[in-house]
């Protein structure tokens, strides 16, 4: 089966008009229309329906589609290791991390690395917990940075850093002038949360457990930066990590947790059952034996 040929298919199913997925193969629609024939012709089977001059993939091109992309992820994941093996210093991590890190831990992680190696490229993506462990199960990606630790033993962990766990109310809230308060005092008030696949939510609705608390819950975003801001307009309160002294709200108060488990837990997430290519293993070395907690 030709290898263009399965990477034309793909292309089309997730574009499925003949002319926009000729442009971006930069091709003719001519050229594609003879690929998938060939294609639909090697298999014995169609693979789209036509429906109003439009292409909709059927159940054999859904079941195709779904094997071409982890045959292409193969052979690219191949030829990267065969790569890193002639010139490890010339590598590729595919490297994946949470939102909420993307402004500090993992530009210190890809900047040490490279200051060793400045060769090496990364390919990056940005998901949250549950998408993330998906993402390296699936071998998308070789590495994430994520917290908490997974709960599968199919994925291997290393914790990286640690985060403290504060209360974020308005400036000019009750609680704005403490050291540290406990998370049953804001027992009557409104929370604003991430969406219940997050792990910070899990994290936060086991310190409410804990404290007996059943939250009103007002508001559920997709974003920490989009909670700071809403708890900050006095919406309702939450529980995000300490923030960066740049990066904090300049109309929320950060109060820290007394809750002994208020903390989150970064680390550095891969697959064992996977191969790992040269520089993958030297990155994975790099991130786990230095030192992180500093930053």
């Amino acid at each position: 089966m030709n290898t263009d040929d399965l990477e034309w298919f793909v292309a089309l199913a997730e574009a499925p008009h003949m002319t926009r997925a000729a442009e971006q193969l930069n091709t003719t629609q001519p050229t594609l229309s003879r690929s998938l024939a060939r294609l639909e012709h090697e298999i014995g089977a169609p693979l789209f329906d036509r429906v109003n001059r439009r292409l909709r993939l059927n159940a054999s091109g859904e079941i195709l589609l779904q094997h071409a992309r982890r045959s292409l992820l193969e052979l690219r994941s191949a030829t990267e290791q065969i790569r890193s093996a002639r010139d490890p210093d010339r590598g590729t991590v595919r490297l994946a991390f949470l939102h909420s890190v993307a402004t500090w831990l993992a530009p210190e992680l890809i900047r040490g690395f490279r200051a060793r190696a400045p060769q090496v490229q990364f390919v990056l993506t940005q998901a949250a917990t549950y998408e993330l462990e998906n993402l390296v199960a699936e071998g998308v990606v070789d590495l994430a940075v994520t917290g908490p630790r997974p709960d599968t033993a199919d994925l291997a962990w290393h914790p990286i850093h640690t985060e403290e766990l504060c209360l974020v109310v308005p400036r000019d809230h009750r609680f704005a002038g403490r050291a540290r308060v406990g998370i049953e005092a804001a027992a009557g008030e409104p929370f604003i949360m991430l969406g219940p696949d997050f792990g910070l939510r899990k994290i936060t609705d086991d310190l409410l457990a804990r404290a007996g608390v059943d939250p009103v819950v007002a508001f559920e975003s997709a974003e920490i930066a989009t909670m700071e801001s809403l708890a900050a307009a006095g919406l309702g309160v939450t529980v995000v990590p300490r923030p960066r002294p740049h990066r904090a709200d300049p109309n929320a108060a950060y109060i820290p947790l007394t809750d002994d488990e208020a903390h989150r837990e970064l680390g550095l997430v891969w697959s064992p059952a996977r191969p790992e290519s040269p520089v993958v293993g030297r990155f994975r070395s790099f991130v786990v034996t230095e030192r992180w907690e500093t930053l």
